[in-house]
């Protein structure tokens, strides 16, 4: 009996201590941290690359749309002079992004690089691929003309407010004069004749 007995708890002892070694094994084992079991390496994109090497910058940073910063502050600027229009209205050649139809005027706040602006720093043609961009920037201003000419021949005084000119040292005299052109012209209100051509 007594054989018997010393035999089980010495069995027990070498289990307990197998099982702590065992977790003592563990515990000296370095854990990753959330951190770093959350971190994946990025997966390469087999897609290939749809622009040339230094264009894909140039054109991210040119981007054109609708309600741009600076055709927001001339809205802004002329909402607060108590004119009322509309905007980017599709029923007119080239979307206008200012349409006053009590003054007959129509306004295009035009991007400097996008639009070709002759003498303006901010229209520079980009070193790479430069035959597209000139063909590209050509046709922008070729259709901008047409545009233009088409709204002047159904009565619309057109005016053309550059980037370049919202610029902070010049801004608050060019609103000023954009103001004072689209005011001092002849309204709808004044004379009717102008009213048969909306």
């Amino acid at each position: 009996m007594g054989t018997a007995g010393s035999n089980s708890e010495h069995k027990q002892y070498s289990d307990d201590a197998s099982v702590a070694s065992t977790a003592t094994a563990a515990a000296a084992l370095p854990r990753k941290s959330a951190t770093h079991r959350k971190l994946r390496k990025p997966r390469k994109s087999t897609a290939p690359e749809k622009y040339a090497r230094g264009t894909r910058s140039y054109t991210m940073s040119h981007i054109r749309g609708k309600d741009t910063s600076i055709e927001v502050l001339v809205r802004s600027y002329l909402f607060r002079r108590g004119l009322r229009f509309r905007k980017n209205d599709k029923r007119y050649p080239g979307h206008p992004d200012v349409v006053l139809p009590k003054y007959r005027t129509i306004v295009f706040v035009n991007g400097c690089f996008w639009h070709m602006h002759e003498g303006c720093t901010k229209h520079s043609m980009p070193k790479s691929n430069v035959e597209f961009w000139t063909a590209k920037l050509l046709r922008n201003r070729a259709r901008d003309a047409a545009q233009h000419a088409e709204l002047e021949a159904a009565g619309w005084r057109v005016i053309v407010v550059w980037e370049c000119e919202l610029a902070k040292a010049t801004r608050e005299e060019r609103l000023g004069k954009l103001y004072e052109q689209i005011v001092g012209g002849n309204s709808t209100e004044s004379n009717p004749k102008l009213l048969l051509m909306q």
